[in-house]
């Protein structure tokens, strides 16, 4: 930090060289000039916590023989999938480019895991390039292979009862979640847009199970056709809304509403740029979320026994769609025309059908109960999430 802090404005933020700090292991106040001090501190580091996709680090604590642990962000059955590529090749399911073989055939591992067709492989979900998608499939095969081997234990954010097989099949992984439900992470603050906190304010002034909740995370983009269907399907629906809109939700213009949508629907919903999701999700007058599948809002309805209407982008989205569809069963497909957009009338009728069917409530609440359970005291994320800080402890000098 020493050095940054000297070159100060000198590095150019463009250039091929940038330095980064890490933590040298002294407390506040202690001497950083007492060299001996300094480097005992230094070479006391226990462990190497760190994505799965960063195989440097792995191959650096490995030579150093410090012991190490991945964190895998997506649920455990994509990883799964990456591991099980050699054998997809040697079946004959995919060549050595990862271009699917048997293009029109759903895919399955094995009983209760997701149900996957070819074309939505996670690789082939990057642009239409096929240099970018070859790219994507070796980076995938290599770098989640190598980190899975070398790590001592792979963290991942879901739970045994949400994944059996899943868990089963993959060596040295550690479920510790549902991460959001449990307050064992406290209050996070990282948010990639500001909040707005009235749309809180605004959901209590709504019915109990009223509130259709619209968001598509961080990174998925509209074409003007397809926002605005989805304005005009929720507006169709009669229903209270609660849509996310981020300023970069459409290819490359502003946000463009059907004429005289906002008048028409100012009673009826509010639209924000960013919501405070897990509070959302948990207030009692949300009936269910519309939402694009990524793991962290997959994982988060699920702790708050939220049905869901499933509409999946790309990467593992297509897969966490079928755990909510085909295997948990608390939400329903949003099904695409044949020129690839959803339409105002299926949005309709989707809401109303996941609304006013009790059975998807239920589940979704037995789903939470059992999530609820495992994070809990004595579960069997806590046990296993207290089984590694003991790990951890051990290497502690």
């Amino acid at each position: 930090m020493r050095v940054i802090n000297a070159l100060g404005k000198k590095l150019d933020e463009n250039g091929l060289l940038h330095l980064v700090s890490v933590p040298n292991g002294l407390e506040d106040g202690e001497d950083r000039n007492q060299i001996g001090n300094l480097t005992e501190k230094l070479c006391l580091i226990s462990c190497a916590l760190a994505d799965i996709s960063l195989g440097l680090a792995f191959d650096v604590a490995a030579e150093l023989g410090i012991p190490t642990a991945g964190l895998w962000p997506a649920s455990m059955f994509q990883l799964m999938f990456f591991l099980r590529i050699p054998k997809l090749i040697e079946d004959g399911l995919i060549d050595d480019n990862g271009t699917p073989l048997m293009k029109h055939k759903m895919f399955q591992l094995s009983p209760m895991t997701p149900v996957v067709h070819p074309m939505n492989f996670a690789w082939l979900n990057f642009g239409n390039s096929p240099s970018t998608q070859k790219f994507m499939f070796d980076f995938l095969r290599l770098i989640n292979n190598k980190a899975v081997e070398t790590a001592d234990w792979v963290l991942y954010n879901s739970s045994s009862e949400l994944e059996p097989q899943a868990c089963n099949l993959v060596p040295k992984v550690l479920p510790i979640g549902p991460l959001s439900a449990t307050n064992r992470v406290g209050n996070l603050s990282g948010n990639f847009w500001s909040k707005d906190p009235t749309c809180l304010q605004w959901l209590n002034q709504q019915s109990p199970g009223s509130v259709i909740y619209v968001a598509f995370g961080s990174s998925t983009v509209f074409d003007e056709i397809q926002f605005q269907e989805l304005a005009l399907g929720l507006e169709l629906t009669k229903k209270p809304f609660l849509r996310v809109v981020r300023e970069d939700i459409i290819k490359g213009k502003h946000q463009f509403y059907p004429q005289g949508f906002k008048e028409r629907v100012s009673n009826q919903g509010k639209i924000v740029c960013w919501a405070p999701q897990v509070a959302v999700l948990g207030h009692s007058s949300i009936a269910c979320f519309i939402s694009h599948c990524g793991w962290n809002s997959t994982i988060e309805g699920v702790s708050n026994g939220v049905p869901f209407l499933c509409w999946p982008y790309f990467f593992d989205q297509f897969l966490n769609e079928s755990y909510i569809y085909d295997i948990w069963k608390v939400g329903l497909k949003l099904e695409r025309d044949e020129r690839g957009t959803i339409r105002k009338e299926e949005i309709r009728t989707k809401v109303e059908q996941v609304v006013g069917d009790e059975n998807f409530k239920t589940r979704a609440v037995e789903l939470k109960q059992m999530v609820t359970k495992s994070v809990g005291e004595g579960g069997n994320s806590d046990k296993t999430f207290k089984n590694f800080v003991d790990w951890l402890k051990s290497y502690i000098k």
